[in-house]
């Protein structure tokens, strides 16, 4: 099986003795040109970049992302303008976050090819529920793609060992139940479940929903990658440079 850019994107995080990182940056916010630029001082520090794609009904968005999409969505943002922002972007892999609405608009062929044309090397959809993703994942299959998978600290134990020993690319661990947004700590038996998420899958353990600082990553250490979200939308919403929330959580890596 070829290697996904996303898997070697992680493969070269180990060999250099670190965790990767991946922020979440929402296509369009707070403008378009600071979207582009964000991609740019991003790419810099990151090791994948996921890019949401706004809609209107979000499925898991905490209130910080929740405001950036509807401002995005306010502002035109659309899939195929994300498509042509992200298009040949030098650095790490990007990966969309979005609804299947905007996945079966075209058709799950014409989504797929479209990324592959963008140079996109995967897409999570929260709300594709993982029995229902065949038809999506064969057309990913067939170009290189990475269909990522989910899972929560409370999915059922049978159906966590499905979906993980599934995952393609990295395998994208909810931190806890609820929406995004910042924590101070996270509970005990979340390391518990990455461990478990770990003995599962053959795919790097990439954790989202609260990182934020860099005492997470030191608590989380178990996870191959962590995803930051709901804190660079809100270092953006307040004109903050992206960086002075990257650095710190790189150098805990």
């Amino acid at each position: 099986m070829t290697t996904s850019a996303i898997q070697k994107a992680f493969d070269r995080a180990r060999v250099s003795g670190r965790r990767a990182l991946v922020p979440f940056l929402m296509s369009g916010y707070p403008t378009r040109g600071d979207f582009r630029a964000a991609l740019a001082r991003a790419a810099t520090l990151a090791d994948v970049i996921e890019v949401g794609v706004p809609f209107s009904d979000p499925l898991a968005d905490g209130p910080v992302i929740q405001a950036a999409a509807a401002r995005a969505l306010q502002q035109g943002t659309t899939l195929a303008q994300t498509l042509e922002d992200v298009t040949g972007i030098e650095g790490p892999p990007v990966v969309l976050m979005l609804s299947i609405n905007q996945v079966l608009a075209g058709g799950a062929q014409m989504f797929a090819q479209r990324l592959k044309a963008a140079g996109v090397a995967g897409a999570i959809v929260p709300d594709l529920p993982f029995e229902e993703a065949g038809s999506l994942r064969a057309e990913f299959s067939a170009r290189g793609l990475e269909l990522l998978n989910m899972l929560a600290p409370t999915t059922a134990p049978d159906r966590m060992a499905t979906i993980a020993q599934s995952a393609r690319g990295f395998l994208y661990l909810i931190s806890s139940a609820g929406v995004t947004g910042t924590r101070d700590t996270f509970p005990p038996e979340t390391l518990a479940y990455i461990r478990r998420a770990r003995e599962l899958s053959r795919a790097p353990v990439c954790v989202g929903f609260g990182i934020s600082r860099p005492e997470h990553i030191r608590q989380l250490a178990d996870a191959d990658g962590f995803i930051v979200g709901s804190a660079l939308i809100k270092a953006q919403g307040e004109g903050r440079d992206i960086k002075d929330v990257l650095q710190p959580l790189h150098a805990a890596l």
